[in-house]
């Protein structure tokens, strides 16, 4: 009986990372765009001249739980992935 266990979960996870592997977690998460509009530029509007602290939590976030949850490589992507974006706010103002 755990031997199937043991197999039902390998599957589960097999399925899991096969979805996760089509799906760009990073950029553009479902989770994220199921709306119009994405969920980052919503935040952007709300919090407008805050928006740099909010990336800057973000990104504090991400690096510091990065080693102890399942993908840490995904939370060093998702960390880049709003470095870029607050690099990018910089770009266009200076």
């Amino acid at each position: 009986m755990a031997n199937k266990e043991i197999i039902r979960k390998q599957q589960a996870q097999q399925q899991s990372d096969s979805f996760e592997s089509m799906v760009d977690m990073v950029n553009h998460p479902p989770h994220y765009t199921h709306s119009t509009r994405e969920c980052i530029d919503i935040i952007e509007d709300v919090t407008g001249e805050q928006f740099e602290g909010y990336l800057v939590g973000v990104i504090q976030k991400y690096i510091f739980r990065y080693k102890h949850k399942n993908k840490p490589l995904e939370d060093l992507k998702k960390a880049s992935w709003y470095l870029d974006l607050l690099i990018k706010k910089y770009e266009n103002v200076l």
